[in-house]
C-alpha cells in the first residue's frame, strides 16, 4: 500500500538480474523491477546511468529528493527519497535533516519546502515547472478580495505562490480542506470563508460543510478541469465493474459521478484498503503508474491526462541541479515570514 507519505527503501538486488532482449544484464535490477511496466529494457540503461549519478550526488551534497505523486515513474520509484501528496511533502519537509532539498514537483511545492526550511538550499530542477492553478491568482487579487469581504478569513490552497500564501490566514490541501475550513470557522467564529483559488475544490468542499459559506475564485487545474461526466460514463461502459476515484480539483459533476473522491493520498489509501479488481484514478495519469507498482494484482484503467509542468522534471534535470547547485529557490525574508505562518497554521491542525 502506498501511504500518504513514504520513505523509499531499496530492496536487495536479485541473485538473477533482469536481462534485456540481447541477453545483457540490466543495471540496478532491483530498481528496474519497479518501473518495468513503463520503461523498456532498451531505455533503462540510460535511466540507470542518471539514477546512479544522482545517488552519488545525493551522498556528496547531503541531499534528499521530495517526489510528488504525479512524478514520472522513473523518478518516483527510483531517486525520490520521500514521496506523497502536497500535504505529506509539506509536513515531511519540516523533518528533513539534509542540507539540500531537491523538489521533484512544481515551483509552488519548492517554495513551500523553502518556507519550512529557510536555512536549507532548496533546488528546482526546472524553474519553468509551474502550475496553471497557482498562476490564476496573485497577492494583489487577495488584497482586493479582502476589501470586498472585510473581516472574512482567507483559506488558500497550497497550490499557490509564496506571495499569495503571505496574504492568507491559513493554507489547505485537497486532503485537509474541509478540516481546515471547519477549524477556521470555529476559531474565528464566522460562517463565511474565502477559499481560493480553486473553484472546483471550493464547490466540492462546500458540500461537506453546508453550514459555512465558501466564497470561491475562478482558478482551475488544467489537468482536472478537462474531465467530464461523459468521460466517467464512457469508462463505465468500456470497462465494466470499474471503480472510479476522482480528485476534488475535478468539476463537481465529475466528482458526483465517481464512486469516491479524495486527494492523491486518499485515493492511494482507498486502493490499498478496498482492493478493487479494476479501478480508474481521475487525476494526472502518472499517479496510477506509481500506485500500480504496489498493487500488481489490480487492473488500473488509465485515462491519460498528463501535467505538462510535472513532465518538465526529468532525471537529467535532477542530476544537473545537484551537479551545479543551480535553481535555488529564494524568497524575500519578510514575505516568507508571513507565508510561513499560513502554512504552519495548516500543519498544526490535526
Amino acid at each position: 500500500m502506498l501511504d500518504a507519505i513514504a520513505t523509499r527503501e531499496d530492496t536487495a538486488p536479485s541473485d538473477r538480474p533482469r536481462r534485456d532482449g540481447a541477453g545483457e544484464a540490466l543495471p540496478l535490477p532491483h530498481l528496474y523491477a519497479r518501473v518495468a511496466r513503463h520503461v523498456t529494457p532498451a531505455e533503462w540503461p540510460l535511466h540507470a546511468r542518471e539514477v546512479a549519478a544522482i545517488e552519488r550526488l545525493k551522498r556528496e551534497r547531503n541531499a534528499v529528493i521530495l517526489g510528488h505523486n504525479y512524478q514520472a515513474p522513473e523518478i518516483f520509484n527510483t531517486v525520490a527519497d520521500i514521496v506523497g501528496d502536497s500535504l505529506a511533502l509539506a509536513r515531511e519537509a519540516v523533518k528533513v535533516e539534509a542540507d539540500v532539498i531537491v523538489m521533484a514537483g512544481v515551483h509552488f511545492m519548492a517554495e513551500t519546502a523553502k518556507l519550512l526550511n529557510p536555512s536549507k538550499t532548496v533546488l528546482m530542477p526546472d524553474m519553468a515547472a509551474g502550475c496553471s492553478l497557482a498562476d490564476s491568482i496573485t497577492g494583489a487579487d487577495i488584497r482586493l478580495m479582502r476589501q470586498r469581504y472585510p473581516g472574512v478569513p482567507v483559506v488558500t490552497y497550497v497550490n499557490t505562490s509564496a506571495e499569495v500564501k503571505a496574504e492568507s490566514d491559513y493554507c489547505c490541501t485537497s486532503g485537509n480542506a474541509a478540516k481546515v475550513v471547519r477549524h477556521v470557522a470555529r476559531e474565528w467564529g464566522v460562517d463565511r470563508i474565502l477559499m481560493l483559488p480553486d473553484e472546483y475544490l471550493a464547490r466540492n468542499v462546500q458540500k461537506q460543510v453546508p453550514e459555512i459559506e465558501l466564497i470561491a475564485w475562478k482558478g482551475h487545474c488544467e489537468v482536472h478541469e478537462r474531465f467530464t461526466p461523459q468521460d466517467i460514463s464512457d469508462l463505465r461502459e468500456n470497462h465494466p465493474g470499474v471503480v472510479v476515484l476522482a480528485h476534488p480539483e475535478c468539476p463537481p459533476e465529475v466528482v458526483a459521478a465517481a464512486d469516491y473522491a479524495g486527494s492523491t493520498a486518499d485515493m492511494a489509501d482507498y486502493v490499498g484498503r478496498e482492493k478493487p479488481g479494476r479501478v480508474v484514478l481521475i487525476t494526472e495519469c502518472s499517479m496510477a503508474d506509481n500506485v500500480a507498482v504496489h498493487h500488481p494484482d489490480i487492473e488500473f484503467v488509465r485515462p491519460c491526462n498528463l501535467c505538462p509542468h510535472m513532465r518538465r522534471i526529468t532525471l537529467p534535470g535532477i542530476r544537473r541541479a545537484l551537479e551545479t547547485m543551480e535553481g535555488a529557490v529564494e524568497i524575500d525574508p519578510a514575505l516568507a515570514e508571513r507565508a510561513r505562518a499560513a502554512v504552519e497554521r495548516m500543519i498544526a491542525i490535526r
